[in-house]
C-alpha cells in the first residue's frame, strides 16, 4: 500500500488510471522533465513580481499578485486532483499562480530581512538533494511505519493550520505559529522536517508509479504533487528564517 502525506499524491492516486502500453507510460525520465519545467514557470512568475518589487523600491502594491496568484493556484490545484488528465494544463497555471505568491512573500520578507530568500532557496535546494540521495541510496526506506508516520504528522499539522486559520477570522492568534520563542521555532524546526520527509514518499510515489506503467498523462499529475511539497517546504524554511532573524 502507497502512502503519502502530500494531498496531490496519495495512496488513492494510480489506484483507477489503469496500465498502459510502455511506449505511452509514465517513466521517471519524463516526470522529472515536466518536474523542471514546472519548476522554470514557477521561477519566471516569481522573478516577475520580485523584479516589479525591487525596481519600484517597494512602492508595489503585492496584495494582488499574492491573493490572486492563491486564489488561481488553488483552483487550479482542485482541478489538477479531482481531474488528472487535465494536469497537463491545470499543473503549469498552478506554478505560475504559486510563483506570484511566492515572488510576493518572498519580496516582502527580504525587503524586511536582507539576504533570508537566498538562504531559504539554498536550504530548500539542500534538503532536496539530500532527500533523494538518501531515497536513491536506500539510506531512508520507506517502509509502512515510516509512511504512517509521516502521514499522521502532516495531518495533524494541517489541522493545526486549519483551525489557526479559523481563529485568525476572531482575532485569536497560535502562538506557535507565529511566535519567535522556544516553542515557536521548535514548532517550525518539526513542521520543515515533516515537509521534508514528505519528499521522500512523492519520491517514493513517483518510482511506484512509474514501475506500474501509469498513463503518460500522469507525469504531468506527479510533477504537480512534487511541487507541491516543494512549495510547502520553501514556505515553511523561510518562515522558520524569519522566526529566528526576529530575534537578533
Amino acid at each position: 500500500m502507497m502512502r503519502t502525506g502530500n494531498p496531490a499524491l496519495n495512496k488513492k492516486t494510480f489506484q483507477d488510471v489503469g496500465v498502459t502500453d510502455q511506449a505511452g507510460a509514465m517513466t521517471l525520465d519524463g516526470t522529472i522533465n515536466k518536474s523542471f519545467l514546472l519548476l522554470f514557470i514557477l521561477l519566471g512568475s516569481a522573478g516577475f513580481v520580485w523584479n516589479k518589487f525591487f525596481s519600484a523600491q517597494g512602492a508595489v502594491n503585492l496584495t494582488p499578485f499574492i491573493i490572486g496568484g492563491l486564489i488561481g493556484g488553488l483552483i487550479a490545484a482542485i482541478v489538477t486532483i479531482f481531474n488528472k488528465q487535465l494536469a497537463k494544463y491545470s499543473a503549469p497555471v498552478y506554478a505560475l499562480c504559486e510563483g506570484f505568491v511566492l515572488g510576493g512573500i518572498s519580496a516582502i520578507y527580504e525587503s524586511a530581512y536582507n539576504g533570508i530568500v537566498t538562504q531559504a532557496i539554498a536550504l530548500t535546494v539542500g534538503i532536496f538533494l539530500t532527500l533523494l540521495f538518501l531515497y536513491k541510496s536506500r539510506i531512508i526506506k520507506p517502509t509502512e511505519n515510516f509512511k504512517l508516520g509521516v502521514v499522521s504528522a502532516t495531518g495533524g499539522i494541517v489541522i493545526f493550520y486549519f483551525l489557526s486559520m479559523i481563529l485568525g477570522v476572531f482575532g485569536v492568534q497560535m502562538p506557535l505559529i507565529h511566535s519567535n520563542g522556544i516553542f515557536g521555532i521548535g514548532f517550525s524546526l518539526f513542521v520543515v522536517v515533516i515537509a521534508a520527509l514528505n519528499l521522500v514518499l512523492d519520491f517514493d510515489f513517483i518510482e511506484t508509479g512509474a514501475e506500474q506503467g501509469a498513463p503518460k498523462y500522469m507525469e504531468w499529475y506527479a510533477s504537480f504533487g512534487l511541487l507541491v511539497t516543494l512549495v510547502w517546504l520553501y514556505l515553511e524554511i523561510l518562515r522558520l528564517l524569519v522566526k529566528l532573524n526576529s530575534r537578533r
